[in-house]
């Protein structure tokens, strides 16, 4: 085991509590921050984040606090465990404090609906490039994590030595950390991915079978890949851990909170209601809406996605959506439209 390290957690959801106990599993000196005192008392107490990931119990060297200014001064890692349309709102609480020198990990999965941001532009553009930023993702699901069951994740950073830090950092037995430079591949495979999810749960809510499932995936993936690439990736990324990897997860496992999001919607529930029910945020939701605004400002078409934003947001009939896909015009697999 190498030397320990100072690490605070930004967000107290399932991920960012996973996160923490990785830390806490490795000998890392962790501080898990909340947003909520009163939330951060039931964590001290119950030595357990029953909302967001019951049944892990906290151990005594995973401290707590919702004291911001603790947070920030007690760690040399700072790592963002916020949902994507909340990075703005919590980065704006950090700017007053001084950060210098700290390194920052992003583990968000979505795009800013307002601005259609990536999660390490919103934080470029709130506290500017003084601060080395690593974006860590891949199939992570945090239910597996916290439990000590074998994962594997990537972390990019255009600064190749701070992602080595955080390879170094955080790795351990049980959470394996590979390193690459490719931040908008990595940052657009974690958000695509949720909104390919809604549509797979989709075909499950309609008892359709593996063949339409699988197929979906892999057109999902192309699209994946095509809008990335456009926006600068490289596509050989998408078929990786935070592409392939993070989109098979997410499509099949029982923890995907956007694959139940669309499995309910093909049932034929409403979007508002499914998500007056959750607990944790799906950000495959708010990421369609994004991303049918990115789309249109880059003038790429994404068939697939575009059919998940007209379910969700103009209440297009999900069986409609599905066979809107299957009549289009037939041509080669690998058309560029």
């Amino acid at each position: 085991m190498t030397n320990a390290h100072k690490v605070t957690v930004l967000g107290d959801g399932g991920w960012g509590t996973a996160l923490a106990l990785v830390n806490a599993r490795r000998g890392n000196d962790v501080l898990l921050w909340s947003a909520f005192p009163d939330y951060a008392e039931v964590l001290r107490q119950k030595k357990e984040n029953v909302k967001f990931l019951p049944g892990v119990p906290l151990p005594d060297n995973l401290r707590i606090t919702s004291d911001l200014k603790e947070a920030l001064t007690a760690s040399r890692f700072i790592v963002l465990a916020i949902p994507t349309q909340f990075v703005r709102n919590i980065l704006h609480k950090v700017l007053e404090y001084n950060v210098t020198g700290k390194v920052l990990i992003s583990v968000s999965k979505g795009i800013e609906r307002k601005t259609s941001l990536r999660p390490s532009e919103i934080v470029h553009s709130i506290l500017g490039d003084t601060n080395p930023l690593v974006i860590l993702s891949g199939p992570s699901h945090a239910e597996e994590v916290a439990r000590n069951i074998p994962t594997l994740v990537v972390v990019a950073s255009k600064n190749i030595k701070a992602a080595e830090e955080v390879q170094n950092a955080f790795m351990d037995t049980f959470f394996r950390i590979y390193v690459q430079a490719d931040v908008v591949g990595v940052e657009m495979g974690g958000a695509l991915k949720n909104v390919i999810a809604i549509a797979a749960g989709i075909c499950d809510g309609l008892k359709f079978g593996d063949n339409t499932k699988s197929g979906l995936l892999s057109r999902g993936l192309l699209e994946m890949a095509r809008l990335g690439s456009k926006l600068g990736a490289n596509p050989n990324t998408f078929f990786g851990l935070s592409g392939m990897g993070d989109l098979v997860t997410t499509c099949f496992s029982q923890h995907g909170r956007n694959l139940r999001v669309g499995r309910e919607l093909g049932e034929g529930r409403k979007i508002k209601d499914i998500l007056a029910e959750m607990q944790m945020v799906a950000e495959g939701v708010e990421t369609a809406a994004a991303l049918h605004e990115l789309c249109q400002k880059v003038g790429i078409e994404l068939p697939i996605i575009d059919e998940v934003y007209q379910v969700l947001f103009k209440d297009k009939n999900p069986r409609q959506a599905v066979m809107d896909l299957l009549s289009r015009d037939a041509h080669e697999e690998w058309k560029q439209y």
